[in-house]
């Protein structure tokens, strides 16, 4: 109160990243918190948790809890983030099977100049687009092959915890500049569901996009992929060299991906529709869930 500061808030976590590997999924689950919190220009300040599991009788959900901690502790300490609260909730089991391990984080960030807040959706037609981070073929324990090929399989993606630093210092720094327009960090879904909520979550019209990736890897994994330390910002076509320099000083990879505007979302040469299509598929999915 009486400051030009303010408070960002935001709650991560993903069970399945922790069946899989619950070291690697308790760390991402830290590493994103603090990504969305750069995705708005704030730096992260406190962190509480909520960790459910189990049995903790059972060796394997024991096993489970330990491997989280250790995770949230590594990322911690890297992101240099104090954990300030928390609680565990065991015996959490239906029919005597255990749940996921579900470590839930809070985190609370400090944005220093309220009117330099970001938000995730394209402002206008013309921006370009770019990506912060690399995208690999890194489909294990994602939403695409939950929800299309119905598995919950395979190694999530791993973090590393340099690179990460290195994107949302980027990023951060950037805000600060003046010269992003959105961030949104890529996580469920990949880089297609990220556009698509940059294109459709405004206030305003739905935005379209034109995406052309010169990644050399598979269609499903470019569009699908969770690879981490990623997030999509959008600038003017005049301020590019500008954050290319910002990303060169802290080794962070930076790309043009494409640019903003049109009525159509386009990612060549692998998928196009109408971006009003898009956002009436999600303005209506709940609805069609409860036919």
């Amino acid at each position: 109160k009486g400051t030009k500061k303010a408070l960002a808030l935001t709650v991560d976590g993903n069970s399945r990243y922790c069946f899989l590997d619950p070291y690697v999924g308790a760390a991402l689950a830290v590493v994103e918190a603090a990504r969305n919190l750069a995705c708005v220009g704030a730096r992260p300040v406190g962190l509480t948790d909520c960790l459910n599991f189990g049995s903790p009788e059972n060796p394997e959900v024991m096993w489970q809890f330990a491997q989280v901690i250790r995770g949230m502790r590594d990322a911690c300490i890297a992101l240099k983030v104090p954990v300030v609260s928390g609680n565990v909730s065991f015996y959490n089991e239906t029919d005597g099977a255990p749940i996921y391990p579900t470590p839930t984080v809070g985190m609370v960030g400090l944005l220093s100049k309220v009117e330099r807040v970001v938000t995730p959706w394209f402002k206008s037609a013309g921006d370009i687009i770019v990506l912060l981070g690399r995208t690999r073929e890194e489909l294990g324990g994602s939403e695409y092959l939950k929800q299309i090929h119905g598995m919950i399989r395979g190694t999530p993606p791993w973090i590393d915890l340099k690179l990460e630093q290195a994107v949302q210092n980027c990023c951060l720094e950037a805000i600060d500049h003046g010269i992003l327009r959105s961030a949104h960090d890529v996580s469920d879904g990949g880089l297609a569901v990220t556009l698509a909520e940059c294109c459709i979550s405004g206030p305003d019209k739905p935005m379209g996009v034109r995406i052309e990736s010169h990644e050399m890897i598979r269609g499903d994994a470019l569009l699908f992929s969770e690879s981490q330390s990623r997030i999509v910002v959008t600038v003017k076509e005049s301020d590019v060299t500008v954050l290319e320099e910002i990303a060169a000083r802290h080794n962070a990879p930076a790309q043009v991906i494409g640019a903003t505007g049109g009525a159509r979302f386009v990612v060549q040469p692998l998928l196009q529709l109408p971006v009003e299509e898009l956002k009436s598929i999600w303005a209506t999915g709940l609805t069609a869930r409860l036919k």
